[in-house]
Protein backbone atom coordinates (compact mmCIF):
# COMPACT_ATOMS: atom_id res chain seq x y z
CA UNK A 1 0.00 0.00 0.00
CA UNK A 2 1.48 2.99 -1.20
CA UNK A 3 0.20 6.56 0.92
CA UNK A 4 1.11 9.59 0.90
CA UNK A 5 2.43 12.10 3.26
CA UNK A 6 -1.16 13.82 3.31
CA UNK A 7 -3.02 10.27 3.17
CA UNK A 8 -0.75 9.44 6.26
CA UNK A 9 -1.51 12.66 8.18
CA UNK A 10 -5.50 12.29 7.12
CA UNK A 11 -5.85 8.36 8.62
CA UNK A 12 -3.01 9.68 11.49
CA UNK A 13 -6.55 12.39 12.38
CA UNK A 14 -8.88 10.17 12.14
CA UNK A 15 -6.96 7.67 14.34
CA UNK A 16 -6.23 9.78 16.75
CA UNK A 17 -8.41 11.22 19.58
CA UNK A 18 -8.74 14.69 20.54
CA UNK A 19 -6.97 16.17 23.83
CA UNK A 20 -10.05 17.13 26.03
CA UNK A 21 -8.26 19.74 27.44
CA UNK A 22 -11.08 21.65 29.33
CA UNK A 23 -10.37 18.22 31.14
CA UNK A 24 -7.34 16.69 31.69
CA UNK A 25 -5.83 20.06 32.34
CA UNK A 26 -7.95 20.60 35.66
CA UNK A 27 -7.39 16.89 36.58
CA UNK A 28 -3.34 16.62 36.34
CA UNK A 29 -3.70 20.22 38.69
CA UNK A 30 -5.61 18.91 41.33
CA UNK A 31 -4.35 15.15 41.63
CA UNK A 32 -0.63 17.04 41.05
CA UNK A 33 -1.63 19.40 44.40
CA UNK A 34 -3.53 16.07 46.43
CA UNK A 35 -0.11 14.46 45.48
CA UNK A 36 2.11 17.54 47.06
CA UNK A 37 -0.60 17.96 50.12
CA UNK A 38 0.21 14.89 51.13
CA UNK A 39 3.38 15.48 50.81
CA UNK A 40 3.44 18.41 53.50
CA UNK A 41 1.10 16.54 55.12
CA UNK A 42 3.86 14.18 55.76
CA UNK A 43 6.39 16.78 56.76
CA UNK A 44 3.97 18.24 59.10
CA UNK A 45 3.73 15.01 60.45
CA UNK A 46 7.42 13.95 60.73
CA UNK A 47 7.64 17.23 62.51
CA UNK A 48 5.16 16.74 64.99
CA UNK A 49 6.91 13.89 65.74
CA UNK A 50 9.67 15.49 66.62
CA UNK A 51 11.73 15.99 63.31
CA UNK A 52 13.98 18.68 62.49
CA UNK A 53 12.84 20.36 59.10
CA UNK A 54 15.51 19.09 56.81
CA UNK A 55 15.31 15.89 58.34
CA UNK A 56 11.30 15.94 57.86
CA UNK A 57 11.21 16.88 54.30
CA UNK A 58 13.99 14.29 53.58
CA UNK A 59 12.23 11.32 54.94
CA UNK A 60 8.52 12.70 53.34
CA UNK A 61 10.27 12.38 50.07
CA UNK A 62 11.25 8.74 50.67
CA UNK A 63 8.49 8.24 52.22
CA UNK A 64 6.14 9.69 48.93
CA UNK A 65 9.07 7.17 46.52
CA UNK A 66 7.92 3.82 48.61
CA UNK A 67 4.13 4.60 48.64
CA UNK A 68 4.52 5.28 44.48
CA UNK A 69 6.56 2.82 44.09
CA UNK A 70 3.87 0.53 46.08
CA UNK A 71 0.87 1.67 44.56
CA UNK A 72 2.97 1.07 41.12
CA UNK A 73 3.40 -2.51 42.31
CA UNK A 74 -0.31 -2.73 43.48
CA UNK A 75 -1.39 -1.43 39.74
CA UNK A 76 -2.85 1.32 41.08
CA UNK A 77 -0.74 4.45 40.40
CA UNK A 78 -1.67 3.63 36.44
CA UNK A 79 -5.44 4.22 37.48
CA UNK A 80 -4.28 7.62 38.82
CA UNK A 81 -2.06 8.33 35.84
CA UNK A 82 -5.09 8.34 33.79
CA UNK A 83 -6.95 10.83 35.70
CA UNK A 84 -4.20 12.82 36.68
CA UNK A 85 -1.99 12.75 33.75
CA UNK A 86 1.43 15.16 33.88
CA UNK A 87 -0.21 16.04 37.89
CA UNK A 88 1.14 12.40 38.41
CA UNK A 89 4.57 13.06 36.30
CA UNK A 90 5.61 15.83 37.67
CA UNK A 91 6.04 15.41 41.19
CA UNK A 92 8.66 12.84 43.27
CA UNK A 93 5.96 10.12 43.19
CA UNK A 94 6.11 9.98 39.22
CA UNK A 95 9.95 9.58 39.46
CA UNK A 96 9.29 6.61 41.01
CA UNK A 97 6.37 4.85 38.93
CA UNK A 98 9.00 5.70 35.93
CA UNK A 99 11.61 3.12 37.70
CA UNK A 100 9.28 0.63 39.11
CA UNK A 101 7.24 -0.04 35.96
CA UNK A 102 10.01 -1.02 33.72
CA UNK A 103 11.33 -3.52 36.55
CA UNK A 104 7.56 -4.98 36.75
CA UNK A 105 6.82 -5.51 33.20
CA UNK A 106 10.49 -7.33 32.41
CA UNK A 107 10.14 -9.35 35.77
CA UNK A 108 9.49 -12.09 33.56
CA UNK A 109 12.64 -12.21 32.27
CA UNK A 110 14.72 -12.78 35.06
CA UNK A 111 16.47 -10.84 38.20
CA UNK A 112 19.44 -9.99 35.48
CA UNK A 113 18.57 -9.44 31.97
CA UNK A 114 15.24 -8.32 33.01
CA UNK A 115 14.27 -6.57 36.52
CA UNK A 116 18.01 -5.75 36.25
CA UNK A 117 18.32 -4.44 32.87
CA UNK A 118 15.38 -2.46 32.65
CA UNK A 119 15.02 -0.68 35.84
CA UNK A 120 16.29 2.68 34.84
CA UNK A 121 15.31 1.86 30.78
CA UNK A 122 12.84 5.24 31.36
CA UNK A 123 15.00 6.91 34.53
CA UNK A 124 18.28 6.17 33.65
CA UNK A 125 18.88 9.52 30.33
CA UNK A 126 16.84 11.48 33.40
CA UNK A 127 19.30 10.29 35.64
CA UNK A 128 22.45 10.51 33.10
CA UNK A 129 21.17 13.87 31.97
CA UNK A 130 20.74 15.50 35.64
CA UNK A 131 23.75 14.33 36.88
CA UNK A 132 26.12 15.55 33.91
CA UNK A 133 24.09 19.46 34.22
CA UNK A 134 24.66 19.39 37.69
CA UNK A 135 28.44 18.42 37.46
CA UNK A 136 28.60 21.55 34.14
CA UNK A 137 26.30 24.28 36.36
CA UNK A 138 28.92 23.36 38.97
CA UNK A 139 32.22 23.85 37.11
CA UNK A 140 30.62 27.18 35.91
CA UNK A 141 29.46 28.47 39.40
CA UNK A 142 33.50 27.61 40.16
CA UNK A 143 35.13 29.12 37.36
CA UNK A 144 33.13 32.70 37.77
CA UNK A 145 33.53 32.23 41.69
CA UNK A 146 29.65 32.51 42.48
CA UNK A 147 29.78 29.66 45.02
Amino acid sequence: MNLTTKDYEEMNKKASPNTKSYMTIPCAFIIGGIICTIGQALVNLYMYCGMQQEQASTVASVSLVFLSALLTGLKIYDNIAKVGGAGTLVPITGFANAVVAPALEFKSEGLILGLGAKMFIIAGPVIVYGVTASAIYGVILCLFNLV
